[in-house]
């Protein structure tokens, strides 16, 4: 499972999600026992999302540097596809407790969010870049920060893999 540190600031363009998103922060106090069925659908819903949404920048679609919203408009950022993928599996009966909101650097060492998914063994990741879901510590990325699992609303920091390791 990745490292939860102290509390920390909300990324770039993420300060008022769970105001415009309340189901992004909310807290059901319920555990979902990740099985093959629960699999199944994590698998499902990332490559549906990973291969409906077209890649665009915030820059290039809205004009400002960060805006963290559902990709409406069947294009959106990686933490677009990470929102969205977090609200369809909260649809499908995940709580939104065990999917947290992660940003860290890719292996190019840009910046990059993804969605984790806690499973009480193991955090998995859920990237736009790859339909395959991995436990985080087989990706190869610096995670910097995520939001905090005992209060969606926080977000704290994580400094784990990736460069950390070296």
């Amino acid at each position: 499972m990745l490292p939860i540190g102290a509390v920390t600031s909300a990324p770039d363009g993420a300060s008022n999600v769970c105001n415009v998103y309340v189901w992004a922060c909310a807290q059901s106090g319920r555990t979902l026992k990740i099985g093959e069925l629960q699999l199944r659908e994590l698998r499902k819903v990332n490559t549906r999302i990973n291969q409906s949404v077209r890649s665009v920048s915030d820059l290039q679609q809205y004009g400002i540097a960060e805006r963290w919203t559902l990709p409406t408009k069947g294009k959106g950022d990686c933490e677009d596809y990470a929102l969205y993928k977090k609200y369809e599996l909260t649809r499908a009966g995940f709580p939104a407790e065990q999917l947290l909101i992660a940003t860290l650097l890719d292996l190019n060492r840009a910046s990059h969010a993804v969605l984790i998914v806690r499973t009480g063994a193991n955090d998995l990741v859920l990237d736009n870049l790859t339909n395959k879901i991995v436990p985080w510590h087989r990706t190869g990325y610096t995670f910097l920060r995520m939001q905090d699992p005992r209060k969606p609303k926080r977000w704290v920091s994580v400094m784990a893999g990736g460069i950390f390791l070296r």
